[in-house]
């Protein structure tokens, strides 16, 4: 079922059009990460959803529902954790709860939610003295109650260290194995690429890419890196790296000690390199593939170059196992 659903969602502030013909879905039981340099339109796109403002063309739906036709049927069903949210200083973390749970009509445990993000042992202590990250923590598990069937979250991992980072990852995980759908903003691509199934990638309003990272990787990245490591030093020499760099699709040869590093065009290649090594007498005792991050695939996309990616590379699937296929972004806010 799909639990999120744009159609060219449009929002223009006089000449400024800060999203431009959004369309992206996320079904039920999905983690989708939302990436964005600065300004990109992210925050508006939340927004929408959340009918804090109303688009200038276009349509959302929310399990169904349009959120500015029926909000509060739609803010029933979704837990929020929004980018800027104000505590209570002088209210407990089970005080916050507890009046969650008592707005939605719920019937959690307080204790239980606190344990759930963590704060189990700060249950009792004052909003007011609280790190950062167990201000988000909180947050966080005031959007649990009620176990939403969306959870939209603005930066959860905001002031969290990466232990902690861990424990949300496996909460979410758990949130969307139970069948909600969770859609998030981040700047943390590392903590993204770790959990998501999907990501929509958005940039000056218009969306670049919906996807799996490796789908993103097969489709943005051809180059791959070949690491072999050899038995032994084959010492300084005019040519350090013998006959590689006649291989066609062999486009760079870094060697530093017993490693090869080899820059291959096209992966079928690698075969061949490892052989042309071994032909000079060489032994290779481990063989290792290196593969873009997400960070080097969020920067191809969003890059202002055209030498890093062409238009026509944009990308969008619904599926890990489906083809890729072009969006149209036509031409056209800080998260």
């Amino acid at each position: 079922m799909t639990a999120i659903e744009t159609d060219d969602l449009t929002k223009r502030y006089g000449d400024l059009e800060a999203i431009s013909d959004v369309n992206l879905t996320v079904e039920r039981g999905e983690i989708v990460g939302f990436l964005g340099p600065n300004g990109a339109g992210k925050s508006t796109t939340i927004d929408v959803l959340l009918d804090f403002i109303r688009p200038t063309a276009g349509h959302a739906s929310i399990l169904d529902d349009d959120p500015q036709e029926n909000p509060r049927a739609v803010r029933e069903r979704i837990g929020i954790l929004p980018d800027e949210y104000s505590l209570y200083d002088r209210l407990t973390g089970r005080e916050h709860v507890a009046f969650a749970i008592e707005m939605n009509d719920a019937a959690d445990d307080p204790d239980e939610i606190l344990e759930r993000v963590g704060l189990a042992e700060a249950a009792d202590q004052r909003a007011g003295d609280y790190s950062k990250g167990m201000s988000q923590r909180l947050a966080l598990g005031m959007a649990l109650v009620g176990e939403p069937d969306v959870l939209i979250l603005d930066e959860p991992s905001s002031g969290i260290d990466p232990n902690g980072m861990h424990e949300i990852r496996a909460l979410l995980r758990e949130e969307a194995d139970r069948g909600a759908a969770i859609f998030f903003s981040s700047h943390a691509l590392e903590q993204v690429e770790a959990i998501c199934d999907r990501v929509c990638v958005l940039d000056d309003g218009e969306l670049l890419a919906v996807s799996t990272v490796e789908n993103l990787r097969d489709s943005l990245d051809s180059r791959s890196v070949l690491v072999l490591t050899l038995d032994a030093d084959p010492g300084p020499g005019p040519d350090p790296d013998p006959g590689l760099l006649e291989l066609s699709d062999v486009t760079d040869v870094e060697r530093t000690g017993t490693t090869l590093r080899i820059e291959c065009a096209d992966p079928g290649v690698k075969s061949a390199a490892i052989s042309r090594v071994e032909d000079t007498g060489a032994s290779v005792v481990d063989i290792d593939v290196e593969q873009a991050s997400l960070e080097d695939l969020f920067a191809a996309l969003t890059t202002d170059s055209t030498d890093s990616i062409d238009s026509t590379d944009s990308i969008d699937s619904t599926d890990s196992t489906e083809d890729i296929e072009p969006i149209e972004t036509p031409s056209g806010e800080s998260a």
